[in-house]
């Protein structure tokens, strides 16, 4: 494989073995960091647990007193820091296998079940799976756009894209439930490529997680604050729309900003493992912020480095950055960071300007680097 990317003094080319270089480097780097796991990151995912039980707690025992208008939003801002760490820095990372290492049944990822209404196993397989194999390959990563957004120019323009900021405006609102849906392959179903019958095993699942949250957030807790039964029902609405918005704009900023390099199954086709690392650091984009964003993100703020090491504890990540970028840097790659607004900003732009039919607007910029596959001695001269 080369790698070109455009400079004021012409194309840089990166041999195949510059990129089995960086490859290595980057295994290196992985290799260092899990033999350094043991005692700093058990106590830190335990404090995060703790921090979570708490803020839920409080929320929940603040609703008792939310006929007070101050104490129900206090009641709400603690149940959806809540929600958000459980699914974020808690419920992500765990499910990818992140503390497996610890050998604690309530940490292991193919045991936990987390606070969405999303079935763990089949987050694992859209996710860990699907989505980690096969990052922003077109017709193989089915993020790209979840099903029912054009995210990129290489995908084909219709009229219903048109409706495209709402479509995007409700995902965001209803986050939790798209990733439910997620797996069912909805839009494969309307084509007449899947069949419902296909994915009944699915939708039990669905089925009975999905009823388990609603009992819990909609009926069950509101109901034990007895006469303040709507009052607390709305906390617990609105503390999942805060929920599914965050993790919506944190997810959607690390996958499609400007910048974000999508690709072929012929690019991709018999991978080595650099190559695999490149795709990883082209797909991927970072948010910038302190410690206390970097957590309320589940460390997805680094979600270059979180798609180079998907397995490794995401506290590491804001150590291991500098030197992913240092390796950027060295071999000529982008390095896409930018702040919350400048991201979300960007992402918005592309969905509404993707909206429009080709015709009517410039094509996004080509990409910084073009990952071109060498052609075998045997296809040479036909």
């Amino acid at each position: 494989m080369t790698i070109l990317t455009e400079t004021k003094d012409g194309p840089l080319i990166l041999t195949p073995e510059q990129v089995e270089e960086l490859g290595a480097a980057l295994d290196e780097l992985r290799t260092r960091i899990v033999a350094d796991l043991g005692d700093r990151d058990r106590e830190y995912i335990y404090s995060i647990i703790k921090a979570q039980r708490g803020f839920e707690i409080a929320g929940r025992g603040l609703m008792y007193l939310g006929f007070l208008p101050p104490l129900w939003l206090a009641a709400v801002a603690a149940l959806s820091v809540s929600k958000i760490l459980d699914n974020m820095e808690i419920g992500h990372n765990v499910m990818h296998g992140q503390y497996d290492w610890m050998r604690e049944p309530d940490l292991n990822s193919r045991e936990f079940e987390w606070d969405t209404v999303c079935p763990a196993d089949q987050w694992r397989h859209s996710h860990n799976y699907m989505h980690h194999t096969f990052t922003n390959i077109h017709n193989k990563d089915r993020d790209i756009g979840y099903g029912i957004l054009r995210m990129d120019d290489a995908q084909p323009w219709n009229p219903l894209r048109l409706g495209q900021p709402l479509y995007a405006f409700a995902l965001m609102m209803l986050f939790e439930w798209g990733v439910m849906a997620h797996d069912l392959e909805v839009e494969n179903i309307v084509r007449g490529k899947r069949s419902w019958s296909d994915v009944k095993q699915l939708l039990r699942g669905q089925w009975r997680k999905a009823g388990k949250q609603v009992l819990k957030d909609y009926l069950i807790f509101p109901a034990l604050t007895g006469p303040l039964f709507l009052s607390t029902l709305a906390g617990n609405v609105t503390a999942n729309l805060v929920r599914n918005v965050w993790a919506y704009s944190i997810i959607f900023c690390g996958h499609f900003p400007s910048g974000v390099q999508t690709f072929t199954e012929e690019e991709t086709a018999e991978e080595s493992r650099g190559e695999w690392y490149v795709r990883q650091m082209l797909g991927s984009a970072n948010i910038t912020g302190g410690k206390l964003f970097h957590i309320m993100s589940g460390n997805l703020s680094h979600q270059i480095e979180h798609h180079l090491f998907p397995d490794v504890p995401a506290n590491r990540y804001p150590e291991m950055a500098p030197e992913v970028r240092a390796l950027c840097e060295k071999y000529g790659l982008p390095y896409n960071t930018g702040s919350l607004s400048k991201q979300v900003g960007s992402v918005w732009w592309k969905i509404c300007k993707l909206a429009l039919p080709p015709s009517l607007v410039a094509s996004e910029p080509g990409p910084g680097v073009i990952v071109i596959r060498q052609r075998k001695a045997s296809e040479v001269g036909g």
